[in-house]
């Protein structure tokens, strides 16, 4: 990809289209990693030259035009906040004439933030028009929204036709680290899949178990391969017409897969719920896993020793509730624990689990990606990574 590097912007307005969909409560920014993680690719810029810096985001579903819940105004305080520099919210739609001016009287070394780009008709159909409309607004176009580069927008792919362009440094450090995952890991290279359903995570799991040395299934979709392994699991989640594939999948990758052994039951969906230790194929009527038990977790951690590549993405059981945490706190600690290995958590439901696991920072990379970071290990080329190419 080209890069900051290969880029001049010395004099030159820059429009950078930044991943802001942050967590918003009463007009209140609840979680500013997103803003935070902007900030490498603004001082760069500011470091090389530019005369303005002005940024672009989408936030949430807005379904026709404007809807002030889903405004990017909360937003502008938190970023002067974090820059430390006074930031310039434009409230009018972002391919507006009136946000062109506003954009051309900004002085020398201001920033900018448009509003939610989703407010623009187009946008999300990658609108040829609104595209050279979106690249009015600078001399140059850096791509710095990861979570956002498996869209085909015109804020993310289609302003980068029309202006000089390259990724900004989340996009690059993204792409790099999870490039890693796939170019000749070093080995052993175990990966750990979790979450719900098989169907989400297929297509990341039938590219990958050929590349590693160990896959660890956790979370509901571990129930669908034991129910494929005539295993009785009870109410838990799982899905009819995923078996046969996990049948396939077992035959063809059963030295590579790991199954719980073991996992904590309860009679009902609930933090307060009664709970017991059970087999893992052997689930009473009426109570569904939620989590891996203990025998599972020693199993799993025994399999990461040693590891030198991991890949961790959802978590092991339903660790919103407290009382079934236990197995993806278990796997946060043994991954953190790994030394000289290279590790990389993925997807929102894990990261939020490092996180609250404490272990965030003891880890190799956090991919704030989600679906993007899940499509490119997919093998899948990302509309926004071939755009900077």
């Amino acid at each position: 990809m080209q890069n900051l590097n290969t880029l001049d912007v010395q004099g030159k307005r820059v429009l950078v289209r930044v991943d802001y969909n942050v967590p918003v409560k009463d007009g209140v920014v609840q979680d500013t990693t997103r803003v935070t993680a902007s900030l490498p690719t603004i001082r760069a810029l500011q470091a090389a030259g530019a005369r303005n810096i002005v940024l672009m985001s989408h936030f949430g579903r807005p379904k026709n035009g404007p809807e002030e819940k889903y405004s990017l105004a909360p937003v502008a305080p938190v970023l002067q906040e974090a820059l430390g520099q006074p930031v310039t919210f434009l409230p009018g739609l972002p391919d507006s004439d009136g946000t062109l001016e506003a954009v051309q009287a900004l002085p020398e070394g201001a920033v900018a933030l448009l509003e939610n780009v989703r407010f623009s008709a187009g946008e999300e159909k990658n609108d040829a028009g609104l595209s050279g409309r979106f690249a009015r607004l600078g001399d140059a176009f850096v791509l710095d929204a990861f979570g956002s580069a498996h869209r085909a927008h015109s804020s993310v792919s289609g302003v980068a036709a029309e202006l000089p362009h390259a990724a900004g440094t989340l996009l690059q450090t993204e792409v790099d680290a999870l490039s890693r995952l796939l170019e000749n890991p070093e080995r052993p290279y175990v990966v750990i899949i979790g979450g719900a359903k098989v169907s989400d995570k297929l297509k990341v799991i039938e590219n990958l178990l050929p590349k590693v040395d160990r896959m660890l299934i956790g979370g509901g979709m571990a129930y669908t391969f034991i129910k494929a392994q005539g295993g009785k699991i009870g109410n838990s989640i799982h899905e009819d017409d995923q078996l046969g594939l996990a049948e396939r999948l077992l035959t063809e990758y059963g030295d590579k897969l790991m199954l719980p052994t073991d996992v904590v039951a309860a009679d009902r969906f609930a933090e307060d719920a009664q709970t017991q230790i059970v087999a893992a194929d052997a689930i009473p009527d009426g109570w569904e896993g939620l989590d891996a038990g203990p025998e599972t977790r020693r199993a799993y951690a025994d399999a990461l020793r040693g590891a030198k590549t991991v890949f961790w993405n959802g978590p092991l059981g339903v660790f919103e509730f407290a009382a079934f945490a236990g197995g993806t706190n278990a796997i946060a600690e043994a991954v953190a624990n790994l030394e000289g290995a290279y590790t990389v958590i993925g997807g929102g439901d894990s990261v939020s689990a490092i996180n609250q696991s404490g272990q965030g920072d003891r880890v190799s990379h956090i991919s704030t990606g989600g679906g993007a970071s899940l499509e490119l290990l997919e093998g899948q080329k990302l509309p926004g990574v071939e755009a900077m190419r």
